[in-house]
């Protein structure tokens, strides 16, 4: 891979999308997906011409475009091969393997540069099925979040990125661009992870202005900003990612939900998703407060706490379906936890937040949190769930008719760790009074991000999250 520095991105992402190559590229995709199933391969062997017609010219528009992109020239290069291999062994399940193992978007993460970025594979929170995308992306990468990285905060995999055009795998509420989600014939050891940091901050943008005017809150002068400005919120997104995403190797962790493929209650994964942002806002605490962190450093701190906690309670919360809903949980769980230790106010239909004391009551749910980390490394995993349970229940309401909420003494205790996780309800902790009125004046809002962007003319309607 050849060594670039910040002054030789000349190329954008935006030029490539202008160019012939990518216009056919994308739509010999879209063509070859019309004959996919599921898992990617094209089974009717009457589709097989379309099919090694549409990766003909996928592959000339691959090879054209890479003379703009030679920091990718060897994942380029191998994405031809797997390409063409696939169309001459039959085009059963795809493998591409050998090009995924060449593509590195973490190595270098400059602002600005450029990738294409083209595999069968699924999108999570989106399509499952694993068919061809294309998706044109640039990296994200403040100075400010160089520096961070570059300290105290290093995380390596961590490739914040944003849209540029794509394929309609992506015209959906996928936020991220993982590896693990292209077909390959072995897993292999995956050394990045992509999130769409302009997806996030649009669709926060859009679901914020609503929610504050839906529920008469004062926004401060600085969270207002955010609302004003796609990019200032990007790059807030980007620090939260960066601290949330590395958090989940960190820390006291009786156990990893994301990296252990085992079936357990999903309140424990929203407990895992909700750790991870409060230590991004205990760090971003911090940070604002350090003297010696730069000034685009703290600023972005403080809009940190800001998007954690408008993000959680406000969309969070509402967001998807009330089966298994690990993060809307997280959200309620957030709220419920302000509103009863007095720092959320909801009055006369006006919501009021005590900005002074906030912090402090989130941190001090971090905490609560953590702790049960620590406690659960010498408890069986029974005793671990039961804890985790008390916790949320604590706090937010169980469902009348849930077994868990009688306690221990009415559950299957004596059996696989799977008797207990059958009992949980698919809602176990349903919306509360406050989201039940919310959900219904929201939801219109809430279902226009899907596909939602930062200002690209990709969807120009839509995208400036306005």
């Amino acid at each position: 891979m050849s060594v670039l520095m910040k002054e030789e991105v000349a190329t954008r992402a935006q030029d490539l999308r202008l160019l012939p190559a990518w216009t056919a590229l994308k739509a010999a995709v879209i063509d070859l997906q019309k004959v996919q199933a599921q898992d990617g391969s094209v089974p009717d062997g009457g589709d097989h011409q379309q099919a090694r017609d549409s990766i003909g010219v996928i592959v000339a528009a691959v090879e054209e475009l890479s003379a703009y992109l030679p920091h990718d020239a060897e994942y380029l290069e191998a994405l031809v091969t797997d390409f063409q291999k696939w169309a001459s062994e039959g085009l059963g399940v795809p493998d591409f393997l050998d090009s995924l193992m060449a593509f590195h978007p973490e190595q270098p993460r400059i602002n600005g540069l450029p990738h294409l970025v083209v595999f069968p594979m699924y999108t999570q929170n989106g399509s499952t099925n694993r068919y061809v995308e294309a998706v044109l992306i640039e990296v994200i990468w403040p100075e400010f979040v160089a520096d961070l990285e570059a300290g105290s905060y290093s995380n390596k995999l961590f490739v914040p990125i944003s849209f540029v055009d794509f394929t309609p795998g992506y015209d959906t509420n996928s936020a991220v661009l993982f590896p693990e989600s292209v077909a390959v014939r072995s897993t292999p050891s995956f050394t990045w992870g992509g999130i769409f940091a302009d997806r996030e901050a649009a669709r926060f943008r859009r679901v914020l202005k609503a929610a504050a005017d839906t529920t008469s809150l004062d926004l401060p002068a600085d969270a207002a900003a955010l609302l004003e400005d796609q990019h200032l919120t990007e790059k807030t997104f980007v620090m939260w990612d960066l601290i949330h995403d590395r958090t989940h190797m960190r820390g006291d962790l009786p156990f990893d939900p994301f990296m252990i493929k085992q079936r357990m209650p999903y309140f424990l994964y929203s407990l895992e998703e909700l750790r991870c942002d409060l230590t991004a806002f205990k760090e971003s605490v911090l940070i604002e407060q350090d003297e010696k962190a730069s000034e685009d450093a703290r600023r972005h701190a403080k809009l940190v706490q800001y998007a954690v906690i408008f993000d959680r309670i406000f969309r969070f919360a509402i967001t998807g379906s009330r089966v298994r809903n690990y993060d809307g949980l997280g959200g309620q769980l957030l709220f419920a936890w302000m509103h009863q230790h007095q720092v959320l106010d909801w009055t006369d239909g006006k919501l009021n937040i005590d900005w002074r004391h906030a912090a402090d009551v989130v941190v001090q749910l971090g905490a609560r949190i953590e702790e049960l980390y620590w406690r659960s490394i010498d408890r069986p995993k029974t005793a671990h769930w039961l804890a985790a349970y008390e916790l949320i229940s604590g706090t937010v309401a169980p469902h009348p008719a849930s077994v868990w909420a009688k306690g221990p003494e009415a559950l299957p205790l004596d059996g696989p760790p799977r008797g207990l996780t059958d009992q949980v309800l698919d809602d176990e902790f349903p919306l509360f009074m406050f989201y039940e009125a919310f959900e219904k004046k929201m939801r219109p809002v809430i279902e226009s991000t899907v596909g939602i962007t930062g200002p690209s003319p990709v969807k120009a309607n839509a995208d400036t999250g306005q």
